[in-house]
Formats: structure tokens, sequence, C-alpha cells
């Protein structure tokens, strides 16, 4: 899976599933600060991803994940 895909895909389940205006999210865009999740939203999120792309995230790899670019390349690691 190329890194585009992982952006489509995950793109896709952030403006279906949470809500987000497609607009607003960008490689530098902030998870919590600019397109306002919560840990509940992280939470989901986790599901979202180990179902779509097979893999499990563990809590203290996505501590240090600050933005949408690396959030995609933290999966892109991972598949």
């Amino acid at each position: 899976m190329t890194r585009e895909e992982i952006v489509l895909k995950v793109n896709d389940f952030l403006v279906e599933e949470m809500e987000i205006e497609a607009n607003s999210i960008n490689d530098d865009a902030l998870l919590k600060e600019d397109l306002g999740l919560d840990s509940l939203d992280f939470v989901d999120i986790v599901v979202i991803v180990e179902k779509t792309f097979g893999f499990k995230i563990k809590a203290e790899e996505m501590a240090n994940v600050k933005t949408m670019r690396e959030f995609y390349d933290y999966i892109l690691s991972k598949i």
C-alpha cells in the first residue's frame, strides 16, 4: 500500500466517522488542536485503523504522533 492510499483511507474515515471537515485535513494539521480530536476520538480511530490496516496500535507509539503527517507515516511504517 502506498502513502497516497493510506492518506485517502484515513481521510475518508475521518470525514465519514469523525465528521471532520475534509478541507481541514492536511499533513500539517495537528490532531488535537486543529482537528479537535479528544481521547475518546482516539479510541475510535485506533479501532478503525486496526480493522482497516490489520495491525495493533501501541499507545506509547501513538503518544508522539501530533500531526497528520506523523499519523500517516506511522501507519505506513507498520504495514
